[in-house]
Parts: C-alpha cells; sequence; structure tokens
C-alpha cells in the first residue's frame, strides 16, 4: 500500500518534467521532432490510463474491505448479544436456584410444625374416642333404662334426665365429628407441602448434577497419553497360560502382546485369573475396573477381600489376591479417571499394602499425574466396608455413609467404589455415596468410569 502510494506521489512530477522538457523542444525543434512530441503524448495517455485502471482497482479494494469490516463488525455485534443473553439466562437460573433453597427451607420449616400440629391433634382425638366409648357405654345403659321404662312409666325426673343426657352425647358427637374434619383438613395440607417439598429436592438434585456433570477435567493440563476403558465383552473368553507368571507384566515379558483375562500364579499363592492391560509398552494388572455401574460395589468385608464382579467387565480382583501379588517386590499403583464429559486423567503412587491382620493398610506416595491429587500420601489408611468399619472417625461409620469399600480417611469425600451416579439420575442426590474425585481444596468431579492398576516398579520398558 505504502509503494503505490509513492508511485501516485511521483508519478506527476514525472509527467510535469517531461512535459516541460517536451514543449522546450518543441520551440527549438525541426518539423520531424514534432512528430516524436506526439508519440511522447501518447506514452502519456497510456500511462493516464494505467494510473485510471489502478484508481479503479484501489476504489474496488477499498469498497471490499469496507464490506469485510462491516461483516466483521455485525458479527462481532451478534457475539456480543449472544454473550449477554447467556450471562442474563445465568443469573436468572441462578437466582432461581436461590428461589428453589429458600422455597424448600420454608416448606421444610412449616411441615415440621404441621407434623407437630397433627400430633397434638391425634393425641386430643385419641381423648375424644375415649370419651366416646364411656359415653357409648353410658347410652347403652340409658338404652336398657328406656326399654325398661316402655313398660313402667318413667317419672318427669327422669324423662328430663334422659333428654339432658341425649343433648350432650349429641353434642359431644358434633365436636368429635368437627374434629375429625380439622384432622383430615391438615392430613391432605401435610400430602400436599410434602409433595411440594419432594418437587423441589427433585429440582435441586438435578441442578446439582449438571453442575457436576459439567466440572469437567477439560480445565486442566491435556494428559500426555490416552487412556482406553474396555467395553464389557459378554463373550470375552479367559486366555490360558502354564499359570507360572507371577503378574501381566511377567506375561507380557513373556511374548503376550494381547490385553484380556490371563491366570496368573504369585509367590507362595494359588493361581488366579486377572485382567491384563496392555499400555506405555507393558502389561498391567487391574485390581478395580467400572465402566456403567452395571455392578453394585456395596459389598460385604468378605466380598472385598475374595474380589466380586465380571474381569470382562465391572469388578474389584481381590485384597486377598491384590496383596498376593504385591508383596513380591515394589509396585506402581496407577488411577484412570474419565468424566461425562469424556476427559480422562490418571495419577500414579509409589505404594504399600499391608496383609489381612494389618486390614489392608495403605500407603501412597504421588510419582506423577495430570490431576489434583485427592488421596492422603504418607498416611496408613485401613481398608473399611459396611460391615467392618475398623476406623470409626467422631463416631460417623464411613463406609455406611459413603457405600462401598474403600481405605477412608477421616471419611473424605474421594471413594472410586461409591455408587455410580449418572447426570440423568432424578433421585436424591447425596455426593457423599457417589462416584467422585474431591482434591482436598478443588471441585467434585463426577465420575463415568475408574480403572485401577498396579505395575512393578522396575519400569525398564517405559524408557
Amino acid at each position: 500500500m505504502k509503494t503505490i502510494l509513492v508511485f501516485l506521489f511521483i508519478a506527476p512530477l514525472a509527467l510535469s518534467a517531461r512535459a516541460e522538457k517536451d514543449y522546450s523542444s518543441f520551440d527549438s525543434a525541426a518539423s520531424p521532432e514534432t512528430k516524436s512530441r506526439f508519440a511522447m503524448l501518447d506514452d502519456v495517455r497510456i500511462l493516464a490510463n494505467g494510473l485510471l485502471q489502478l484508481g479503479h482497482g484501489l476504489k474496488d479494494f477499498v469498497h471490499k474491505t469496507k464490506g469485510q469490516m462491516n461483516d466483521i463488525f455485525e458479527k462481532l455485534y451478534i457475539f456480543d448479544r449472544s454473550f449477554y443473553e447467556l450471562s442474563l439466562q445465568t443469573s436468572e437460573i441462578k437466582e432461581e436456584e436461590e428461589q428453589l433453597r429458600q422455597t424448600t427451607a420454608r416448606l421444610q420449616i412449616n411441615n415440621e410444625e404441621i407434623k407437630n400440629l397433627s400430633q397434638e391433634m391425634n393425641s386430643k382425638i385419641e381423648d375424644l374416642i375415649q370419651n366416646k366409648i364411656q359415653l357409648q357405654e353410658k347410652v347403652w345403659g340409658l338404652e336398657d333404662k328406656v326399654t325398661k321404662l316402655a313398660i313402667i312409666q318413667p317419672s318427669a325426673q327422669e324423662t328430663k334426665e334422659i333428654s339432658s343426657l341425649k343433648a350432650f352425647v349429641e353434642e359431644q358427637d358434633n365436636h368429635i365429628k368437627q374434629l375429625l374434619k380439622i384432622v383430615e383438613d391438615q392430613h391432605v395440607q401435610l400430602d400436599r407441602q410434602h409433595n411440594q417439598i419432594m418437587e423441589l429436592e427433585d429440582k435441586l438434585n438435578h441442578i446439582e448434577l449438571q453442575e457436576l456433570a459439567e466440572n469437567s477435567f477439560t480445565e486442566e493440563l491435556i494428559e500426555p497419553e490416552a487412556i482406553s476403558f474396555p467395553v464389557h465383552n459378554a463373550t470375552a473368553v479367559t486366555n490360558k497360560s502354564d499359570g507360572a507368571a507371577p503378574d501381566c507384566t511377567a506375561l507380557y515379558n513373556s511374548g503376550i502382546r494381547s490385553r484380556g483375562v490371563y491366570t496368573i500364579k504369585p509367590n507362595g499363592s494359588e493361581s488366579f485369573d486377572v485382567y491384563c492391560e496392555m499400555k506405555l509398552g507393558t502389561s498391567w494388572t487391574v485390581i478395580q475396573n467400572r465402566v456403567d455401574g452395571s455392578l453394585d460395589f456395596n459389598q460385604t468385608w468378605d466380598a472385598y477381600t475374595n474380589g466380586f464382579g465380571d474381569l470382562n467387565g465391572e469388578f474389584w480382583l481381590g485384597l486377598n489376591k491384590t496383596y498376593s501379588i504385591t508383596k513380591q517386590g515394589d509396585y506402581i499403583l496407577r488411577i484412570e479417571l474419565q468424566d461425562w464429559k469424556d476427559s480422562k486423567r490418571y495419577v500414579e503412587y509409589a505404594f504399600s499394602l499391608g496383609g489381612p491382620e494389618t486390614n489392608y493398610t495403605l500407603q501412597l506416595s504421588r510419582v506423577s499425574g495430570s490431576i489434583p491429587n485427592a488421596l492422603p500420601e504418607q498416611t496408613e489408611l485401613r481398608f473399611s466396608t459396611a460391615d467392618r468399619d475398623v476406623d470409626i472417625v467422631n463416631d460417623f461409620n464411613c463406609p455406611e455413609n459413603f457405600l462401598g469399600g474403600w481405605w477412608h480417611s477421616e471419611c473424605e469425600e474421594t471413594n472410586l467404589n461409591g455408587k455410580y451416579v449418572a447426570p440423568r439420575s432424578r433421585g436424591r442426590l447425596d455426593r457423599r455415596k457417589g462416584l467422585y474425585w474431591k482434591p482436598k481444596k478443588g471441585r467434585y468431579y463426577l465420575l463415568k468410569s475408574t480403572k485401577i492398576m498396579i505395575h512393578p516398579t522396575d519400569l525398564k520398558s517405559f524408557d
């Protein structure tokens, strides 16, 4: 653009100088030189025509640039308007949620008051029923007397007494009917209040689940390597081996390169089946896998000790089997997590696992990972279940309140064996009973799938 402006500035000067030169040569030259002058005027016309075309080109370029700038301004205006509308909608949602919370609190208070009133009314009704029974007994006695008086003419005083008693009974009857009507109205109101509270709780639970599902791992650093979660395969079969390998890594070193179910035999233990996952140029022994919530992990101590589930789907390998593997040497514990936006993260720990005499005490030391730590390090964590809680903190039973066996520490929020909760769920939300990853300082991450694996610390194949 600068070159064009310089050209436009220099061109008139050159034309002016050339014109003066041509004019002076016209005064002093002979007739043949006149012909040369006209030829130079043709050059000027050609140059002028070129400049005119260049001017038209520049004009078209300016118009085109203005059109593009107008389009950009329109898109910016649409973006600003959309962002403003989105901000308004977000504010409205937050205000509605706060109103729902306040309304729920008020309804709960009213519900409690109505319950107390209902209890008082029920007590009064019981007293009235007792009075009614006594009065009925008196009426029956009076009926017997009236039957006798039908034969014997009653005196005026007895007649007056009978009338008075009948009037009293009718009055008590009407009073009882009124009380019953009041109690029925109270019960109807209680039912209506209860239904409203349940609806508001469902709305609040739905909002909280949406917030949890939106807490994606995408705000963290992207994991440097892909994580593959196996899909449940009902037709998968166990791969037979000679049963002499102590873990999946040894099977890999012997030449096996396919993931699947294999038989291993740790030193000093009987042989059993495990699922071997191929990752990072070696094979890992999987001790826990959750992919779709098809298996209930709220199991007993014996179940967690011996293992449960399907090795080709969701399963828990078992504390006994895991201990028989890890007591052979030093191992790394790898936890892989996936949220409901399919973002994947991992964390690895150097760890030690105690035997049954220590209630399978776990000690962790973080090695690497792509998500904040949510498990205590350098702390003895004892495994607990609802039917066998070895560490009750402040009389609060962690497994019973969290669901699922886990290495609990002061009843923290993270429990990878908790209840499987999907964002579409409209049941009563209880974060402590769900499948979450909760760093000590950070948000809840609602998880879609988890996998826990172990590998010897001698990772030469990783280099």
